[in-house]
């Protein structure tokens, strides 16, 4: 019986390597501040709404007696980041496309993917459930049933204690696994659903593809996102009125240098 021949792979039709340099990655937070700065009463607007919506949520915590899933909450806000920046993709896209541009519009974002984007928005706040549920569940491995001791007492919980170091450790590996996965599959994902008639799953799949491909420079954008995020945090998420405008008008960017051939116009 003779077997047939093996036949060597297709070579891809695409290639989503851009050969880009890292510091690539501060050329597109350039272009970010650049478009705050355009309208930059609508800009500003919208990360006073975002903030707005993350005190009510911290407050909540709170007030529910939930504060031990505080830290949890903070690192899954970078997960539904993207999706909450849809409208500053929106700014970016019209300023391109010369369009008019308001905060309504921006609020009120007509995606070309239709229903997909809330999908993604799904699957992404289902990401960050996980993620949140895996924090306590590391908690209670360490510590067992004993209580939250409160954001007075968690500093010297985790760092004066073998356990404290222990959970840090662990807690820092996993949700960095989370950050890293939830990163890939959504940076150019969600601007892919607000521009492209593509489902979620294929945006989702080509946004990793992308940022696997991209690495270095990837790994440099999310550093500086990283980075920005902590300033939010250090300012008690005052800084959130201009980092995250900044940071969603420059992820825009960077989607659109790492996919040319992108159709700009975008939505009627």
């Amino acid at each position: 019986m003779n077997l047939p021949a093996v036949a060597p792979p297709l070579p891809p039709s695409v290639s989503w390597n851009r050969h880009v340099a890292p510091s690539v990655a501060f050329d597109w937070l350039k272009a970010g501040w650049r478009d705050l700065t355009i309208i930059p009463s609508v800009s500003l607007s919208y990360g006073v709404l975002v903030f707005a919506v993350s005190v009510v949520l911290v407050g909540g915590l709170f007030a529910f007696g939930w504060d031990y899933i505080l830290f949890p909450a903070f690192a899954g806000f970078m997960v539904v980041g993207p999706v909450l920046a849809i409208g500053l993709y929106e700014k970016s896209r019209r300023i391109a496309a010369h369009e008019r541009v308001s905060l309504l519009q921006m609020i009120l974002v007509r995606p070309k993917s239709g229903g997909q984007l809330l999908f993604a928005g799904l699957l992404l706040c289902s990401l960050m459930l996980v993620w949140i549920r895996a924090a306590v569940i590391i908690y209670a491995l360490f510590f067992g049933m004993n209580p939250f001791p409160g954001l007075d007492g968690v500093a010297a919980m985790l760092f004066t204690t073998p356990i404290g170091w222990a959970m840090l450790i662990a807690g820092t590996a996993v949700g960095g696994i989370f950050a890293a996965f939830s990163f890939a599959i959504s940076v150019f994902a969600i601007p892919m659903l607000l521009n492209e008639r593509v489902d979620a799953l294929t945006a989702m799949g080509t946004s990793m593809g992308m940022v696997w491909a991209n690495l270095p420079v990837m790994l440099t954008w999310a550093g500086i996102a990283l980075a920005l995020f902590l300033i939010n945090v250090m300012t008690g998420l005052l800084g959130m009125i201009v980092v995250f405008p900044v940071l969603g008008h420059g992820t825009w960017h960077a989607y659109v240098a790492m996919k040319p051939g992108v159709e700009v116009p975008g939505p009627n």
